[in-house]
């Protein structure tokens, strides 16, 4: 049984038909017929039932058809494996991660990798650590950035820990500050309605359960945004909002750190647990566990207005 015989088969069930298969394959429709016959006298059984104007699967062929598809599939992989191997001069990585990780280390990230590899394309998906992990465990991503601990109903995932991160207050410059200390306290944002993420954010829930350890319900001014709008929001001096330390510094707001013990979150990147990601995708997380390592522990410090984005 060859590969050349299996994707033909495969190339006349699904298109019914020998000539538009030939024509598909870029064969000529009689050497297509002969390796077909030979699959056949091989198997010991016919694959098609052959009338005029029309071609259906026998039992047999309904059989062989799952199987010969998977053949093939594992023999692209390894081949697109194998050609990535060689120099990764091309191939495709699907990376995904929060918008909070976007707008400040992913980028740094993404050029370090396309600097060192052009030929191979990237796509970034771009939402809340909680769906991610729904996004990862479809197949539709190679790696994501997500908030670990994961949830625990989350699907089987490989994660390493990369970067403990620092959350803090972000104000408007022009309104009354949160507190007039250098450190505000949880229990100070009691009266004071917050911007607030939509669900499916994991900065949502750590500000939430924060506010509820602290004996209150938090109150909102607005909700339901992704992270520029939230920023725009407090930048308009509609409430202040929890924010990664790193797109505060980024932000061009006032920045207020918390009252130990602080709110904090762990950024891992993971994959799939019963699939190896790529070549490509290996090497790209390679560098993000170096370039995010590298960071470490945030730094607190006191409050102060952040430089604009630079």
């Amino acid at each position: 049984m060859q590969l050349q015989q299996l994707r033909y088969f495969a190339a006349v069930a699904e298109t019914r038909h020998f000539t538009r298969a030939a024509r598909r394959e870029h064969v000529a429709q009689p050497s297509l017929s002969q390796q077909i016959r030979a699959l056949e006298k091989e198997l010991g059984t016919e694959l098609f039932h052959r009338a005029r104007g029309a071609v259906g699967l026998t039992d047999a062929g309904e059989a062989l058809l799952p199987l010969a598809r998977r053949i093939l599939a594992d023999t692209d992989t390894a081949r697109r494996e194998v050609q990535e191997v060689a120099r990764l001069a091309r191939g495709r990585v699907r990376l995904g991660a929060p918008p909070s990780l976007c707008a400040s280390v992913v980028p740094d990230v993404l050029r370090i990798f396309r600097d060192r590899y052009p030929g191979v394309e990237l796509a970034v998906h771009e939402g809340g650590s909680r769906d991610l992990v729904g996004v990862l465990a479809a197949g539709e991503l190679d790696l994501a950035l997500v908030i670990t601990p994961l949830p625990g109903q989350a699907p089987a995932l490989v994660t390493a820990e990369l970067l403990r991160e620092e959350l803090v207050v972000v104000s408007a410059p022009g309104e009354p500050p949160p507190t007039r200390a250098e450190r505000l306290r949880i229990a100070e944002l009691r009266d004071h309605p917050l911007v607030m993420f939509r669900h499916g954010y994991d900065l949502r829930e750590l500000t939430v359960s924060a506010c509820r350890a602290a004996g209150f319900e938090p109150r909102f001014s607005v909700e339901g945004g992704e992270m520029d709008a939230v920023l725009g929001c407090v930048r308009a001096g509609l409430g202040p909002a929890v924010v990664p330390r790193m797109v505060a510094d980024r932000s061009g707001l006032r920045t207020t750190p918390l009252a130990p013990p602080g709110l904090h979150r762990t950024v891992s990147v993971a994959h799939r647990s019963d699939v190896s990601p790529p070549r490509a995708a290996r090497e790209l997380r390679r560098i993000l566990v170096g370039h995010l390592g590298h960071l470490g522990q945030t730094t607190t410090g006191p409050g102060h207005e952040a430089p604009g984005p630079g």
